[in-house]
């Protein structure tokens, strides 16, 4: 199992455009990817999930991988964050 925190930093938070992104991205790998905001977990392989924790400006989410690819995903998924979120 991999992990990391990120604090959001878009004015916006995970608005609904890098939600679908981010979906899209966490598709591509074969582990299983989640985002937790608080004590709240979501797939990060449904948009509707990760849409429903409302994850504003100021909030950090911990994403987890585990999994074959999980090293990857993490990699991937952190730099989306940095460069999106």
């Amino acid at each position: 199992m991999q992990q990391f925190q990120y604090t959001i930093r878009d004015d916006l938070g995970i608005h609904a455009r890098p939600a679908g992104l981010l979906v899209r991205l966490a598709m591509q790998y074969r582990c299983e990817l989640q985002i937790a905001k608080s004590d709240t977990q979501a797939s990060l392989k449904k948009i509707f999930t990760v849409m429903g924790l409302n994850v504003k400006c100021g909030d950090t989410v911990t994403i987890v991988a585990s999994g074959d690819d999980e090293q990857q995903a993490i990699n991937a998924l952190h730099d989306f964050f940095r460069q999106h979120l």
